[in-house]
């Protein structure tokens, strides 16, 4: 495995990739005629409208042995036109040669929130920040997705969502579903530059899915917010229905845990 996932890497790589989906006319620029060997602004250009020299701006980029200062970031995120998403995200990867904390992921849960989702009357799993899903109602196996059936290992959502056939096929806002969950789940994946499992669940959904691989290069980031899906009903009569998706984490002592719950939508 690559070991790519260190802080200054992630840093860097997050940067080029706000770099070049953003063109010079959306930036202020003039447009250049001259041949562009990247596909959205220079690194000149975002050092220049940040404040910063070119040469502090690239090796910032490229993961270099650099002190940045709160107000460098803050004028790097506003040249780039981060969302403030993409800017508290920003903050979140400053300071990347300090070594990051290895925080652990849960993976068991107080039977207490079992019963809990247990007596929702709506489709509910409690997962963690690797979108392994550790619990889930009545409702959700029959509206999503039949969990027991499904071996420990691959029950995680980011996973079912791409290679899950049958909820692909009833998931009508499959698209924008997916690139809101891909989203998400870069922040947890550049949360934990430490974690190996991350790294390698990432290099095997690209080799499993060609649509992941092509939304995971985007390096988009989105922090979790409530989320509208429609699915059709596994009855086979046609039926959708459209949920709000409300997610709110767990108590104190297990902060990466979220619960999950599908509210339908009222007419």
């Amino acid at each position: 495995m690559l070991n790519e996932n260190s802080k200054a890497k992630t840093l860097g790589d997050y940067l080029k990739s706000r770099r070049n989906r953003l063109q010079p006319e959306q930036a202020g620029l003039k447009a250049s005629y001259s041949l562009r060997r990247t596909p959205g602004l220079r690194r000149e250009e975002v050092a220049m409208l940040a404040g910063v020299s070119a040469t502090y701006y690239t090796w910032l980029e490229q993961g270099r042995e650099v002190t940045a200062s709160r107000d460098i970031i803050e004028n790097i995120g506003r040249a780039l036109q981060l969302t403030p998403d993409e800017q508290q995200h920003l903050f979140e990867l400053w300071n990347p040669h300090e070594r990051a904390a290895v925080s652990s992921i849960s993976t068991t849960l107080n039977p207490q929130w079992r019963e809990i989702i247990g007596q929702l009357p709506y489709p509910s799993f409690i997962s963690n920040e690797r979108s392994e899903v550790l619990a889930w109602n009545e409702e959700a196996a029959k509206m999503l997705i039949d969990f027991d059936a499904i071996p420990d290992a691959e029950r995680l959502m980011i996973r079912l969502l791409f290679l899950d056939t049958g909820l692909r096929r009833r998931m009508i806002n499959w698209e924008e579903f997916t690139l809101h969950s891909v989203a998400v789940f870069r922040t947890y994946y550049d949360k934990h530059p430490e974690d190996p499992w991350f790294q390698d669940i990432v290099e095997q959904l690209c080799v499993e899915s060609r649509e992941f691989a092509d939304i995971w290069k985007l390096h988009n980031i989105q922090l979790k917010t409530v989320n509208r899906v429609y699915i059709q009903t596994p009855a086979g009569d046609d039926k959708t229905v459209a949920y709000d998706i409300h997610s709110f984490a767990s108590p104190t002592d297990h902060p990466d845990l979220h619960v999950c719950v599908y509210t339908p939508v009222k007419d």
